[in-house]
């Protein structure tokens, strides 16, 4: 078994934890004492905000773990999108990071592969003549997450 990992929450916010949503009352620590799937609700994307190729990606990599149901029809898109994605940016560490995303997502760690899309966004605004949109960071990190 890995590392125990704790995670604080503040009041009203949620947590999806291996396709079930979680909402606390109050400010809570929770422990997860095993490997699971989970996104802060700071890190789901709403299908609006999926408004550029790399957020499409995210998108459909965070369905996978927020809605098992559709978690193949996710997988699915994201094997045909992944190829195109690959095809369309010249930047070499984009291309080396979604080869990498893959691997995760092969792997079972969709989670990772989440963490290392949002570290692209700032070079996708970039690569996409986005400049205002350069200096965005990804979402942050909440402590204690992996």
């Amino acid at each position: 078994m890995k590392n125990t990992l704790k995670i604080s929450l503040k009041p009203n916010e949620k947590i999806y934890l291996n396709g079930a949503v979680i909402s606390v009352d109050r400010k809570v620590t929770i422990e997860l004492l095993n490997d699971v799937q989970f996104l802060l609700q700071n890190h789901v994307l709403q299908p609006g905000e999926a408004s550029t190729p790399l957020r499409q990606l995210y998108f459909m990599l965070q369905i996978m773990l927020m809605e098992p149901a559709g978690a193949t029809q996710a997988r699915d898109m994201f094997r045909k999108s992944l190829p195109l994605l690959l095809a369309s940016f010249d930047d070499a560490h984009i291309c080396a990071t979604l080869k990498q995303v893959d691997r995760l997502v092969g792997e079972g760690h969709v989670y990772e592969a989440l963490k290392a899309i949002r570290g692209l966004y700032p070079l996708e605004a970039q690569a996409l003549g986005f400049p205002e949109a350069v200096a965005e960071q990804p979402r942050p990190i909440a402590v204690g997450e992996n």
